[in-house]
């Protein structure tokens, strides 16, 4: 399915490339690679500046970059349950108390892919199919009209389209949806860990294929074309 965001990027002024988070068999559609070197930490954005220049992020269960990528993209193993808790607790002060962490670690399960290759990088429109997850690069004011056109088909009493739950900076692009199969966006780049490899106005917004689908469907009726959008733009002198 080919799905064109041409005329969201152009209005909403988006000029940072599309990341797409996939799970695929075949590595070779998506070159340029770019991997984490063996045995050295390494956060999957700090590839940032990677993706921007059109290379993908190719990532393994051997070689996922940091053990905590490992443990949420691939289930790896790399410290007991009780030294992590008192590292994100006692080291890095993430939750209140060991008892929280530990409902969260019991709450959230990691992603299972279906294929030994994990890529992150530029959209391939041939690849759609092994697509799990679209993320956008946005300043504050693009952030809102996207989160606007989240909610624009949501009826009280639906699932949330919008949630910004807590998480590391990679649970964030696939792990912390629960249904891919639903309308459904995370604001993320909240993980403070992660930031220091993005420009400090830039957040993440990422969102499922049929998210996608309703963005790029956003037409001359939405607010996209309106005056609220025009006016704001007025403000900031663009």
């Amino acid at each position: 399915m080919n799905l064109d965001p041409t005329d969201l990027l152009r209005k909403a002024a988006i000029n940072t490339p599309l990341i797409g988070f996939y799970d695929a068999p075949d590595t070779s559609y998506f070159e340029p690679l770019i991997e984490p070197k063996p045995r050295k930490h390494m956060c999957i954005f700090s590839f940032y500046r990677s993706w921007l220049r059109g290379e993908t992020l190719h990532l393994t269960k051997g070689n996922a970059g940091c053990g905590g990528c490992g443990h949420w993209l691939f289930s790896s193993v790399t410290r007991s349950r009780e030294d992590y808790v008192k590292f994100l607790v006692d080291d890095e002060g993430l939750k209140s108390s060991h008892d929280l962490m530990n409902q969260w670690l019991d709450y959230h399960r990691p992603y299972e892919p279906k294929y030994p290759n994990i890529l992150i990088g530029p959209l391939k429109q041939d690849q759609y199919e092994y697509l799990k997850s679209i993320t956008f690069f946005v300043n504050p004011d693009q952030l809102s009209l996207l989160i606007l056109g989240a909610n624009y088909n949501n009826a009280p009493g639906d699932s949330s389209p919008v949630i910004a739950p807590f998480g590391s900076g990679c649970m964030e692009l696939i792990t912390l949806f629960k249904n891919l199969d639903i309308s459904q966006a995370i604001i993320g780049a909240t993980d403070i860990a992660i930031r220091q490899y993005i420009p400090p106005d830039i957040l993440a917004f990422t969102v499922t294929k049929p998210m996608f689908k309703q963005l790029c469907g956003l037409d001359e009726k939405s607010f996209l074309y309106k005056t609220f959008w025009d006016n704001l733009r007025r403000a900031r002198g663009l």
